[in-house]
């Protein structure tokens, strides 16, 4: 194995601190690496593909075994084995980008995810072994649920897949309806969970579900919205997805940590209107930016593609933006934005857009918004892979968008979907006025009429007019001390 070291230009190593909350980063004892992150699983994958670098991608929370785990793997392959200190996006995706800036040929991604399928490089998912108290979890489901005889299917986060053969063995027996769901683990068909995989030779008899990356098969007579959802795991993002696709049925959830279960009561109604109303702010907007919040999902260029189709034929301008991880100060940066769309995993699409200026939408609710034959119904859609052609969730496009002119839920004005004749005519007969006579501001079609209208639209250049200077020498080293500032005795 080689290693390389990186120094500053005066050799000082830069100590970079991650933000990671030390009460849940906790170090797994040296005993338990090998098992915990599954590293003969790892090693094997690498000799049997002749890897030669190979890329370890840890979240936040598993940061402080990543060395350990590192040197583990390195001491019995020969390839070049290294970290990638940070991701691009959620830490739940696979950063194949991050791993290619390395020449990586291949990553390895620890921890929880959201099963996204990639496109680039080979992938081995290691999930991690999470505590959890099997037989606390059976007494309190069989506590929760005296009829055995009741419709339940059993969901899971991915770290606690390394249990569910225990908990499956030890309820099946009296609960007969109990249907035990399957990760869906991209570009992988092996016995890794309960002998079954998502390919062509695991295949069982009855209705197919597949969703939020898990499938799970029901009697072809029984119906979807009689099962309950039994979930284990800790409130996170994958819950909310699953409650979010799932708004029909029932949820309770089991949290290994603290050992509570309980009954899910989010008001899913309330959450599902709150997602109609960005719908209609996303139907009064003029200007549409398209945040791309992943790089590294399969199909992201063709969503992309679809959006700004979408936006273009519904009488609307549009934007690309990559910021990388999202935050209130990026997006502010661009006022003229009515609304912004993510594309993301289906984790990390559900964004609450309360603390941003602008409203931030999925790709479905901008297709529902946008697209007229399109419309909107209990269902919801997170993953955006369903909503292109072959997908379950597929609506074409028509050719030609009609202008439809209805009235806003938000504004009460009247607003037009759709490219009239006349969009480029403007016409001068009557100018808008507010209650006060005065001339009322003409929302903006495009970015540039947004910043001709600013009385501050940024520096100015002044081409010709700036004396030509010659460059200087600047500071160097780092900010806690340049070279070429005096010591100071503190």
């Amino acid at each position: 194995m080689s290693t390389a070291a990186f120094f500053t230009a005066d050799e000082v190593s830069l100590e970079r601190k991650a933000d990671v909350d030390v009460e849940t980063c906790t170090s797994t004892a040296a005993t338990e690496i090998d098992e915990v992150y599954e590293v003969n699983k790892c090693i094997r994958w690498i000799q049997q593909r002749n890897l030669q670098r190979v890329a370890l991608q840890f979240p936040d929370e598993l940061m402080c075994d990543a060395v350990s785990v590192t040197s583990a793997i390195s001491k019995a392959v020969e390839s070049q084995v290294f970290i990638l200190g940070d991701t691009s996006y959620g830490s739940c995706c696979v950063d194949e980008v991050a791993a290619q800036h390395y020449n990586a040929d291949s990553l390895i991604h620890f921890g929880r995810t959201c099963l996204s399928p990639t496109q680039r490089l080979p992938v081995l998912y290691v999930f991690g072994r999470s505590q959890m108290e099997v037989a606390d979890c059976e007494e309190k489901f069989r506590g929760w649920f005296h009829d055995t005889t009741s419709p339940i299917v059993l969901l899971y986060g991915t770290v606690y897949s390394h249990a569910i053969d225990k908990i499956t063995a030890a309820l099946e027996a009296d609960y007969h309806h109990l249907v035990v769901s399957v990760l869906d683990i991209p570009n992988h068909c092996s016995t890794y969970l309960q002998g079954q995989g998502d390919c062509t030779s695991c295949q069982k008899q009855g209705l197919k579900v597949t969703k939020c990356g898990r499938t799970f098969w029901l009697p072809e007579e029984c119906n979807l919205s009689n099962y309950s959802m039994f979930y284990i795991g800790c409130e996170s993002l994958t819950l909310t997805n699953l409650m979010m696709t799932f708004n029909t049925n029932l949820f309770y959830s089991y949290n290994p940590s603290s050992q509570v279960f309980r009954k899910e009561c989010v008001n899913i109604n309330r959450k599902l209107m709150k997602r109609f109303y960005m719908i209609e702010k996303a139907k009064d907007a003029h200007i549409v930016g398209i945040v791309v919040g992943t790089l590294g999902i399969k199909d992201y260029l063709q969503v992309i593609n679809r959006l700004k189709d979408i936006v273009k034929k519904s009488g609307k301008k549009s934007y690309t933006f990559v910021v990388g991880k999202l935050n209130e100060a990026k997006l502010a940066n661009f006022m003229e934005i009515d609304v912004f769309v993510l594309v993301a995993c289906a984790e990390n699409s559900l964004l609450d857009s309360s603390d941003f200026y602008k409203p931030i939408v999925t790709p479905y609710e901008l297709e529902i918004a946008c697209n007229t034959e399109r419309d909107w119904t209990a269902d919801y859609v997170t993953d955006f892979r369903s909503l292109l052609p072959g997908g379950d969730n597929y609506v074409a496009m028509p050719d030609t968008f009609e202008a439809q002119t209805d009235v806003s839920l938000v504004t009460g004005k009247l607003r037009t979907i759709g490219v009239t004749e006349d969009k480029d005519i403007v016409s001068t007969a009557m100018i808008p006025r507010n209650q006060n006579m005065a001339v009322s501001e003409v929302p903006a079609d495009t970015a540039g009429e947004y910043l001709a209208s600013r009385s501050w639209r940024g520096l100015e250049q002044k081409l010709g007019e700036t004396e030509v200077t010659k460059a200087l020498e600047g500071q160097k080293g780092i900010a806690a001390g340049y070279t070429n500032e005096p010591e100071t005795n503190s």
